[in-house]
């Protein structure tokens, strides 16, 4: 039996339209618009559509939304000093850096300046610690996203085994402790696992954020288990995941297809970090 596919972009449209349904009662009741600051460094092609789409996105969703461009040749200095302009405005709620920064600016710095009641990327080591010490707190968006979309499909997570492929600040670190706050046993594993395959059959969660195109194969994945391929991948001009679907489709019981995924849900939790951020600073 084929596995039912997790429809991430039918997903990622419900909750943008329910997003600006509270958009729309915030300004109405308490005037205010959930405002979100992206600042791009540099002029990277790719970067350059990222801070587009996420510009639209917001506009949808009847947001305000700056984007602060920065010349390649930006330093450190310049860069903290923008960001702190932002933590102070009233208008903006979140605060984004466009990642990666060109190779002379350190990131981990940059993005330690933002607030912590801004940062809607949920990267700043104060939200992260919280993330850690299973407190109330900003959550990244794609592993966010990942946990909306196995709970819209019915997966059970409670008392599952989860393998979670990576190890990233970003998805992975993140994803793991997401999983076990919900009662996962969770696995995490990456470059330096040995015997991945013993791992991965195990689990009846199974989410791969790696980058590798292809990478996880059927003989990989246990019979019915829900599979969530974060991998973004361009082969031959085509962008595809980093499960093989066709193969690993006729073994798993839920799996999401790249494009069309996990993808769109990333935008909608930022959007929502945002919201969640104005919301918040009406207590504050």
């Amino acid at each position: 039996m084929a596995a039912r596919i997790i429809d991430g972009k039918a997903a990622a449209l419900a909750l943008r339209e329910r997003i600006a349904e509270r958009v729309s009662e915030l300004k109405n009741t308490k005037g205010i618009t959930p405002g979100l600051a992206v600042v791009l460094v540099g002029e990277d092609p790719a970067s350059q559509i990222y801070v587009r789409n996420k510009g639209i996105a917001c506009q949808k969703a009847g947001m305000h939304s700056e984007t602060i461009i920065l010349p390649a040749e930006t330093t450190q200095d310049e860069l903290e000093e923008r960001i702190r302009e932002l933590n102070e405005d009233p208008e903006i709620h979140g605060v984004l850096i466009q990642l990666p920064l060109p190779r002379h600016l350190n990131e981990e710095k940059a993005l330690a300046v933002i607030s912590p009641e801004k940062d809607v990327d949920g990267f700043h080591p104060v939200n992260a610690g919280r993330l850690l010490a299973g407190q109330n707190t900003v959550s990244p968006c794609t592993p966010k996203g990942v946990m909306h979309l196995l709970d819209i499909a019915g997966v059970e997570l409670e008392g599952k085994e989860a393998v979670v492929i990576g190890r990233s600040n970003i998805v992975g670190k993140p994803m793991a402790l997401m999983l076990l706050q919900r009662n996962c046993t969770v696995t995490i594993c990456h470059s330096r696992t040995a015997d991945l395959r013993s791992h991965t059959r195990r689990a009846d969660i199974l989410i791969s954020a790696i980058g590798k195109p292809g990478f996880v194969t059927a003989d990989m994945v246990k019979t019915g288990a829900a599979v969530i391929d974060v991998g973004i991948n361009r082969v031959d001009g085509k962008v595809c995941g980093d499960v093989d679907y066709a193969a690993v489709q006729e073994i798993a019981g839920w799996l999401t297809p790249v494009p069309g995924g996990v993808g769109p849900m990333t935008i909608a939790m930022l959007l929502m970090n945002t919201l969640e951020a104005a919301e918040r600073s009406l207590n504050e």
